[in-house]
């Protein structure tokens, strides 16, 4: 039993107890999610770990991580803030919105602010390109989708949440 298996035994049991013995690859979804459960993020151990479980190798594990916005192989900000900038979105101002969002913030993409707190990246494909620009936000609460959002109402949101952490 590896590490993770130790950790999170009962929940990765109710995941496999899902699937048939055959097609366990297929929980490799639920498992990674069970994975960055607490940092937010999938460490390369737990890469190795869920490919044990899985009879999968790493890099195909990595490779699900690398696909889906949801995972995430480094650590981040409490908030990760997703701004998709698909082609949709680009002609809606996403590229821009992201730009000032964050000179604003005083990051670039793919940067944490010093405080830890937020987190801003570029991701393709949000389901939103009507209502762009638009980006999802990551959290320990969850997942928070934003539509139609400006520099400042987005800058009103990070406040929002440093008030939070202050209190």
């Amino acid at each position: 039993m590896n590490a993770l298996q130790h950790k999170y035994a009962k929940d990765i049991e109710k995941v496999l107890a899902k699937y048939p013995a055959d097609r366990k690859q297929s929980a490799v979804m639920p498992l990674l999610y069970i994975a960055q459960r607490d940092g937010g993020y999938v460490t390369k151990q737990d890469l190795v770990e869920i490919g044990e479980i899985l009879d999968m190798s790493t890099t195909e594990v990595a490779s699900i991580v690398g696909f889906y916005t949801l995972y995430h192989d480094q650590p981040a900000g409490t908030y990760r803030i997703q701004v998709c900038t698909d082609l949709s979105c680009a002609l809606r101002g996403a590229d821009e919105f992201l730009e000032n969002l964050c000179e604003n913030v005083g990051i670039k993409v793919g940067e944490t602010t010093e405080d830890g707190l937020v987190t801003i990246e570029a991701v393709m494909c949000l389901a939103g390109c009507d209502k762009a620009p638009m980006f999802q936000v990551q959290s320990p609460e969850g997942i928070e989708y934003h539509e139609n959002q400006t520099v400042e109402s987005t800058l009103a949101l990070i406040e929002s949440w440093k008030q939070e952490k202050e209190d």
